[in-house]
């Protein structure tokens, strides 16, 4: 039990959401409510952003992993095509590759939410050192190894599958448009709710979740997925996977109004009624 958990030592007090994200957050850093609130409040409540910048305060020392990293990034850059200080998309497959990672694997995107890619397929020096100073790893045989300890964490840690699927929002952007094009966001719900490609199942025997939300938007039309819908659909999704009868659901709770409709095309589904049959 984290004890402090609704303190803050300066600023106003924590909303809801941010009391959430301050849980998540001292659920992966073992350190003080306090100190988490500093970093959350620095980077305005940014999990991952928070938690990177955490570890990396923590590693500062670590100058031993500098070059050892560097080498490997000189690497995979092509000094004709690439910018100064990263690379990009030949670059990024042929280190995936060596890696030894199919594209179509979520660990793709849990290896770019670590080194903070600015977008699919492209690593910034800085990103790519301090994402891999920060879990120790300065060799492909390391990065091979952590990549590994990824697979495992993705599926069975919600809050590490959580801090993935949210970060993929941002690469799956257009340039220059804040939401996700419904084709793009259904490829990749198909991945992150798909076990084959090393997520959490999205259907069951009785409820084809997935299948059903995919099927509903595809009616509806939707053309944009906002960031609320994007991050909201995964939570509901997880809480109906465990409770396929929706008796968490609440119609005056704050979810989308997508996700409210969305129970009402399920109830259809049933027969109108919410119950599985």
């Amino acid at each position: 039990m984290h004890r402090g958990i609704n303190t803050t030592p300066s600023g106003p007090p924590l909303t809801e959401g941010q009391k959430e994200t301050l849980k998540q957050f001292l659920e992966i850093a073992a350190t003080r409510s306090s100190t988490a609130v500093e970093y959350l409040r620095k980077t305005k409540f940014d999990l991952g952003r928070a938690i990177n910048m955490y570890y990396m305060d923590e590693n500062k020392g670590n100058k031993a992993l500098v070059a050892p990293l560097t080498k490997v990034f000189e690497s995979y850059r092509d000094p004709d095509t690439d910018e100064e200080d990263q690379f990009g998309i030949d670059g990024a497959m042929k280190y995936f590759q060596d890696l030894e990672v199919a594209l179509d694997e979520i660990v793709v995107l849990g290896v770019a939410e670590l080194c903070q890619c600015p977008a699919m397929g492209e690593f910034t020096k800085e990103g790519f050192l301090n994402g891999w100073k920060l879990v120790g790893c300065s060799t492909i045989s390391q990065m091979r190894k952590h990549i590994q300890t990824l697979r495992k964490e993705i599926p069975e840690q919600p809050t590490v599958f959580r801090r993935v699927y949210r970060y993929s929002f941002l690469l799956s952007r257009l340039q220059g448009q804040r939401g996700v094009q419904f084709e793009i966001a259904a490829e990749q719900w198909r991945l992150f709710f798909d076990e084959s490609s090393g997520g959490i199942k999205g259907n069951t025997e009785t409820s084809p979740w997935l299948d059903w939300w995919l099927e509903y938007m595809e009616k509806r039309g939707t053309k944009v997925i906002s960031k609320d819908l994007w991050e909201q659909l995964e939570v509901f999704l997880r809480k109906a996977l465990e409770d396929e009868n929706l008796d968490f659901w609440d119609a005056d709770a704050a979810w989308p109004g997508l996700i409210d409709e969305f129970v009402d095309f399920v109830k259809e589904k049933r027969g109108g009624t919410l119950k599985v049959v």
